[in-house]
């Protein structure tokens, strides 16, 4: 019942795939660290350690069925049981599965017991059970109540889990008319994500800041309902005003009661788990968001669960920098607690530049504002209404030893309490000190080993802080020392072009398959054993500082085969910062797609060197 896009199947797979049986797969070691999480496979929807059971092909001959009610004796031919002999023999045993002696010898329990399944007709072929399925999915959503919730009561549970085009169509019937609020909604280049859940059938209610880009919703009737909250407030209050709004919708006629909340804003995860568990609807763990979003309260989750962290110590004032770097050593990376897209992230190696770095930190985060739920460079258009985000960041930093090594991002999906999709991407090396994104490639370069290994370690740790639904995004390296390591876990759809990526590569869209998770709906998504295609993209960051002259680093980009995708997030005239003056400012996000990985990055990394040589800085 297995089926999904087309794969492209034209050019020769490295051997470094992460798609295929592998005869290897369970032979690799769990390097001596209890398991959260259950064992890894190359294919990314494959929860079920296939690789354990599979047989050698010729261990097992199988023979023809012989007659009921004989078995073949030792010179090959069958012979007839005596139904006295076996009667006599375990008369109490018998007696319990409901066989009894006066039972005729073609009695339907005598010929399971003797050959099952007998003379039991045929199971349905591929083909019936499809069109089974097919009708057993019409007659769900045609008899579908009203409430999301009796939906899924209803719904054949069989059906509701099934990894098919038939059972998606039933989860998608069951989504469609959902009321689900979303809790700020990011920058406008998240506006796919809302068209995506309108196009579903989503009933969508948006609760943001009241000059947030998202109000346009509702005036193009894509939304049923925009909540202006003041963002300004205090966190608890934040929740109360957003609890009271949401609680007053039951009363209100065009939008009725809420089914579900959700986010796709890094920084309102804690508040949107806050608010499921306030109003007993499907989410997170607040606990587990919060150790989520704490980094320290990560490396300590991790430890209690025996997976691998490196040494880490906080620093809460100057008084914690020095034994911070005893414990620790260098190189070192400083990074706020509650930090998000490597802002006032650091590399040191010194312990005068960790103590200048600390001092300095204020300068960096000075300059930046939190708007609808983002991080963003404060250009004085908020007129002074977004939030500073150190004062949503805080003051409390870590400091904790410097992973070198390959990096990879793992985009994770959760349901029912197991990984039902786990993707394995390659990132390129960050700008340092800074850390800032460079490129990334799916499908991964790595061996295969090592993408067992870090697939393992990235669902072993979203389930060691508590989560059992929803999308993750997990980050780590692999390395030279000590193996797979992780970096950080975000509980929500990564940002860019993961949402692009995994739909192009394996026709996987995380956007649906959240909104499954904020209904309560279960996830299974389809995925195919060869990918679609493979996909590279670029942050291509400015290399020095000065004013931009112009936009011509766009030309190489412009009517390219093989480009999918530009985002130009600068524009002429704008003063640009490169690595030796601070965080880098990214110039323009490329995506392109080739037939392999490596023709994929290989094109790149060609296309990023024709716009560097284009980037003209006064």
């Amino acid at each position: 019942l297995l089926s999904g896009p087309t794969p492209r199947t034209g050019g020769a797979v490295p051997d470094c795939s992460p798609w295929g049986p592998s005869p290897e797969v369970d032979l690799i070691p769990s390097h001596d660290r209890p398991r959260v999480g259950s064992w890894a496979s190359p294919v990314p929807s494959m929860p079920a350690p296939w690789g354990t059971w599979e047989m050698v092909e010729g261990d097992l001959e199988l023979r023809e069925t012989p007659p009921a009610g004989t078995v073949t004796h030792l010179d090959g031919k069958p012979r007839r049981i005596s139904r006295d002999a076996i009667a006599g023999a375990q008369p109490g045993r018998l007696q319990e599965i409901g066989i009894s002696r006066t039972d005729s010898p073609s009695n339907f329990m005598w010929e399971q017991l003797l050959s099952s399944p007998g003379s039991l007709p045929q199971g349905l072929t591929e083909v019936e059970c499809q069109k089974q399925t097919e009708k057993l999915v019409d007659k769900a959503l045609a008899t579908m109540p009203k409430a999301v919730g009796e939906r899924l009561a209803k719904a054949p549970r069989r059906l509701l889990v099934q990894r098919s085009l038939q059972g998606q169509r039933l989860r998608r019937g069951i989504l469609r008319g959902a009321t689900l609020a979303f809790i700020t909604t990011g920058y406008e280049g998240k506006r796919f994500i809302y068209e995506k859940a309108y196009e579903l059938g989503v009933r969508i209610v948006v609760i943001d800041s009241p000059d947030s880009w998202s109000r346009k919703l509702v005036e193009e009737k894509k939304a049923v309902k925009f909540i202006p909250v003041d963002m300004m407030q205090s966190s608890s209050e934040v929740v109360k005003s957003c609890l009271a709004a949401l609680e007053a919708c039951e009363q209100d006629p065009v939008v009725g009661k809420i089914d579900g909340v959700c986010t796709f804003a890094e920084l309102s995860v804690p508040l949107t788990a806050r608010l499921a568990e306030l109003l007993g609807l499907p989410g997170p763990l607040t606990s587990a968001t919060d150790q989520a979003r704490d980094k320290s309260l990560t490396r300590l989750a991790m430890r209690h669960n025996g997976l691998p962290t490196p040494p880490v110590h906080e620093i809460r004032s100057d008084a914690d920098v020095e034994p911070a770097a005893r414990r620790v050593g260098f190189p070192a990376v400083l990074k706020p607690v509650s930090g998000a897209a490597s802002v006032g992230v650091k590399k040191v190696n010194s312990l005068e530049e960790l103590q200048a770095t600390y001092q300095a930190r204020h300068k960096e985060l000075g300059s930046l504002v939190v708007s609808s739920g983002n991080i963003v460079k404060d250009d004085g258009s908020s007129g002074g209404k977004a939030i500073n985000a150190e004062s949503v960041i805080g003051a409390r930093f870590l400091l904790e030893s410097y992973l070198d090594g390959d990096e990879v991002d793992v985009d994770v999906i959760m349901s029912d309490g197991e990984w039902q999709f786990a993707a394995v991407s390659d990132n390129g090396p960050t700008l340092e000190p800074y850390f800032n994104e460079t490129w990334a490639v799916s499908l991964s370069l790595l061996p295969r080993k090592k993408q067992v290994e870090l697939r393992e370690l990235a669902v072993s740790s979203v389930k060691a802080l508590g989560f059992q639904d929803g999308i993750f995004h997990v980050e780590l390296k692999y390395t030279t020392s000590h193996g797979a390591q992780l970096i950080e876990v975000n509980a929500r759809m990564g940002g860019g072009p993961v949402y692009a990526t995994n739909l192009r590569t394996w026709g996987v869209d995380l956007v649906e398959e959240a909104l499954f998770c904020a209904a309560g709906i279960p996830s299974r998504p389809m995925v195919p054993r060869l990918p679609i295609e493979c996909i590279a993209n670029a942050d291509v960051n400015a290399l020095c500082s000065g004013r931009l002259m112009d936009l011509n680093f766009m030309k190489p980009l412009l009517n390219r085969k093989g480009v999918i995708s530009h985002n130009c997030h600068v524009s002429a005239g704008e003063e640009v910062v490169g690595p030796k003056e601070g965080l880098p400012t990214w110039l323009v996000e490329v995506v392109v797609s080739k037939g392999t990985p490596r023709e994929a990055l290989d094109f790149l990394l060609k296309l990023e060197e024709e716009v560097q040589g284009n980037v003209h800085v006064s």
